[in-house]
């Protein structure tokens, strides 16, 4: 691998904190780019079918913008991504309340969860890794937590994003990155005519505060069914499963033939306008497909210089399943002392006629 990689200052927080940029070159000439703020992807620039390169990452320009983006922009998510029901779990017998920042709900750790934080950055070699300390109670979750992202980008234009974390006390842990594509270019609008294929027959049941209900239904026949390409649009506003309350898709996957510790493919995401693809490959048994169906609320000015709209970006966030916390038939999300966690995300991206 041949990956290059340059990394300047590129912003200070109102601490005056060093929000530190990378950037990584491969071979090819395809770049991604990377911010210690949230451990985040910032830019992912590769070819179309005619070879053009342009940046297909949702996000903004500036680094403060990074300091007040409501989307997670390509941030990493913890402790805990998705949403815990009433902010409430029990471990080992004892009741940890944690903050309800989404209603009555918990979600992605909180409103000072990682993706808000400077984590610890350094180059190693071809890669870069960044790490941040958790201290017990952080946010209300037990145990000190050392949790560790590294980043990898290779002349394939694959993205691999490896989570470890180790803990001093047992607790839960569920890592995931937020970055949002549009294979058009960040700046081409609405993503909904995009095509999506997921390794998925069983979508997560959800309520009506999108809290899972433990039942797994069948996407057969159904407004989740993307076992084959078809486009995001078809089924954006159906009935089944709360999508039209939702806004749009936000709903959590579970990946066929799913084992533990095990790199497989979830799917792939493809434009047949630019001839770009994404496939996704990760070791988490679900992923949540969310359309973008709350750019349109607040997010800074993009990178070229406009507010983002609803459906302008599609994120396929790899992780556990929601509320895992308190559904003993899902994978268990518990890290107890001495155990290490670690989970690979990969987008890997290419070209297609």
């Amino acid at each position: 691998m041949t990956t290059e990689i340059e990394q300047d200052v590129w912003g200070l927080t109102a601490e005056g904190e060093a929000i530190v940029r990378y950037r990584m070159r491969n071979a090819c000439g395809a770049e991604v780019e990377l911010t210690n703020l949230g451990a985040a992807v910032t830019a992912v620039r590769v070819p179309d079918r005619e070879g053009r390169i342009a940046d297909v990452a949702i996000g903004y320009a500036d680094a403060a913008d990074y300091l007040r983006d409501p989307a997670n922009a390509g941030k990493t998510i913890g402790r805990f991504a998705n949403r815990i029901a009433g902010g409430l779990m029990t471990l080992n017998g004892e009741e940890y309340r944690l903050e309800t920042n989404c209603g009555r709900n918990h979600l992605h750790g909180g409103s000072d969860g990682f993706a808000r934080r400077i984590w610890e950055s350094r180059v190693e070699t071809n890669r870069v890794v960044m790490t941040l300390l958790s201290p017990d109670g952080d946010q209300g979750y037990p145990g000190e937590l050392e949790a560790e992202a590294v980043f990898d980008f290779d002349d394939d234009n694959s993205l691999e994003i490896t989570y470890r974390a180790a803990t001093d006390r047992t607790t839960v842990v569920n890592l995931t990155n937020h970055l949002y594509v549009n294979l058009d270019g960040e700046q081409a609008g609405s993503v909904l005519d995009h095509e999506l294929q997921l390794h998925a027959s069983r979508v997560l049941e959800v309520d009506e505060r999108q809290l899972p209900t433990g039942r797994l239904l069948d996407t057969a026949g159904t407004a989740t069914d993307f076992r084959e390409f078809r486009p995001l649009r078809n089924g954006i506003d159906a009935d089944f499963n709360r999508i039209r309350d939702f806004g749009g898709y936000d709903h959590c996957f579970a990946v066929d033939d799913w084992q533990p510790g095990i790199l497989k493919s979830a799917g792939t995401l493809r434009s047949t306008r630019s001839g770009r693809r994404m496939e996704i490959l990760t070791s988490q048994p679900g992923v949540v497909l969310y359309t973008g169906n709350g750019l349109a609320g607040g997010c800074p000015l993009s990178k070229s210089g406009r507010r983002y709209d609803d459906y302008d970006g599609v994120a396929i966030e790899c992780q556990n399943f929601p509320d895992a916390v308190n559904r003993p038939e899902f994978p268990s999300p518990l890290l107890r002392p001495g155990a290490v966690y670690c989970q690979k995300i990969v987008y890997r991206f290419s070209t297609f006629e």
